[in-house]
């Protein structure tokens, strides 16, 4: 039996630590917060409850598979766990709607048909279908097994097969997620809610390699669901579990600094002193907060995948409305910005090649996702309603009032007469996420994705000090609640198995 600290309790590290419980290792965790979840937090105010982390979960199975490792009460045991239908609402910029059938292919070519016009449907069906062969090359490599020594392969091919497209005498492919839109699409509707699956994530879809085709398809493959009393519900169930396991939790302990002999890491020391020993020590920590932690030690060296760094954060508007959720409303509508190009020009600058103008600032006319989720649980009475706003922005942005009420007045557009059933809001800003996660400006990790030169990887799970291995958003495979899950997985076969440990099945 191997004692291990792991460093954070987010969802990864969560993850991580119940894994490794379970195959008979003792394991304490130190997390700074007083509390467990990492970036799935919550709000609570006057009876109204909040997400202020992502509010919905796609590919449930990593979850699923955690609770089935771990115990013997499957998830649907200890959450509540029901399918969004219709998946998602988009409001274009020329007024245009269409909802989304929740899983159906076949659903919503046929919406998108209806609301676009003749071909519409057809054309992202067939977008689909090539989506799924780049999945189908990448699962395994971003999602199941440790990054790959030689992981410039992944950095190196682009696993979309591109529709090759004849102009006068040339012939051309799409390089980017923009590309695909504009050239394979046809129609800048169609392109919009192509490039919205990357722009959620705080991806610039005008240098986003073909790859990122994969977001959409795993939101229509595997569906897109919601756990009732809201997404903290989940941090708590995987908390749960790893009590269960008997995990050992220390909240408002800080670690201050990784402990190294002879070359290896064998603890932890906490801000009050305190040397905690381990035969293995996991992280589940920013770039910048890992680095302090290791100061002097060169965990990561030439050769390898980076960590990233500068990644957009979220401005998140939390309503309080009087009168309830109408009947027939879709839990997620995104509003797509008025100008696309403006927009991107403002979150990430002028595109790649040009002279920038002005440096990245509030987006003009943002695009705004809407969550409506119309839980009981979440409101004081059947008289109100819970609704939180999200935009991308740019890392440390401190907005003004008037970009608040910029997102507001988008949001008017799914809420009509918003306004004036307005109780109260609170704001969420970059420098908030900076404090509970202790990202850099608040930076929200994006999920692994190949090709682009390995811009988009993360780094490997391992590290090299023997003995020290990351987890979570910033490590392989990166953000979003299915890869946190994911490299919860990788880190406990890492170490369970050893080097030798080819991934996860």
């Amino acid at each position: 039996m191997a004692r291990i600290a792991v460093i954070g309790a987010g969802m990864g590290a969560l993850a991580a630590a119940a894994r490794l419980a379970v195959a008979g290792h003792r394991v304490v965790v130190y997390e700074r917060a007083a509390t467990y979840g990492g970036a799935v937090g919550v709000l609570e105010r006057d009876g109204f409850v909040f997400d202020t982390g992502p509010g919905l979960l796609r590919v449930p199975a990593v979850y699923r598979d955690l609770f089935v490792k771990t115990g013997k009460e499957p998830l649907e045991k200890c959450v509540d766990l029901v399918q969004v239908d219709p998946a998602s609402r988009h409001v274009f910029a020329d007024g245009t709607e269409v909802s989304l059938p929740n899983a159906s292919r076949a659903g919503v070519v046929s919406a998108l048909g209806t609301a676009l016009g003749a071909g519409a449907g057809e054309r992202w069906g067939e977008l689909l279908v090539r989506a799924r062969e780049a999945w189908d090359r990448t699962r395994r490599p971003l999602l199941e097994e440790p990054l790959w020594p030689n992981w410039q392969v992944l950095a190196e091919r682009e696993p979309y097969p591109t529709v090759r497209q004849r102009r006068l005498l040339r012939t051309r492919t799409a390089t980017t997620l923009a590309e695909v839109g504009a050239w394979e699409l046809g129609d800048p509707r169609l392109a919009a809610l192509l490039e919205s699956h990357a722009l959620a994530y705080g991806l610039d879809p005008r240098v986003t390699p073909a790859a990122a085709t994969v977001l959409p398809y795993m939101e229509h493959a595997f569906g897109t669901w919601y756990v009732r009393g809201g997404m903290r519900e989940l941090a708590r169930a995987v908390y749960e579990r790893c009590l269960a396991r008997r995990v050992d939790f220390h909240f408002d302990a800080a670690v201050e600094r990784i402990v190294e002999k002879d070359g290896r890491a064998t603890g932890v020391e906490l801000a009050d002193g305190t040397v905690a020993d381990a035969d293995f020590v996991v992280a589940g920590v920013a770039p910048g907060v890992l680095d302090r932690l290791t100061s002097g030690t060169a965990i990561r060296g030439g050769g390898e995948v980076p960590p990233q760094r500068g990644l957009p954060s979220r401005l998140t508007v939390h309503l309080a409305l009087r009168g309830g959720r109408p009947d027939g409303v879709a839990h997620r509508t995104v509003v797509h910005a008025a100008d696309r190009e403006r927009e991107l020009h403002r979150l990430f600058g002028e595109r790649p090649g040009r002279t920038a103008s002005t440096g990245p600032g509030f987006p003009a006319s943002p695009t705004v996702t809407v969550l409506r989720p119309g839980d009981p649980a979440l409101v004081p009475d059947d008289d109100h309603e819970a609704v939180t706003l999200s935009v991308t922005v740019p890392p440390g942005l401190e907005p003004a009032e008037d970009d608040v009420q910029g997102v507001l007045s988008a949001a008017e557009r799914a809420i009509p007469g918003l306004r004036d059933r307005l109780l109260w809001h609170e704001v969420r800003t970059p420098a908030d996420i900076a404090e509970a996660t202790g990202t850099d400006g608040g930076a929200v990790p994006a999920p692994a994705l190949a090709a682009a030169g390995g811009r988009l990887l993360h780094p490997s799970n391992s590290t090299r000090l023997p003995g020290l291995f990351t987890v979570g958003g910033w490590a392989h495979p990166g953000g979003g609640l299915p890869h946190a899950g994911m490299s919860g997985a990788l880190v406990a076969g890492l170490i369970v198995e050893g080097p030798d440990f080819q991934g996860s099945r």
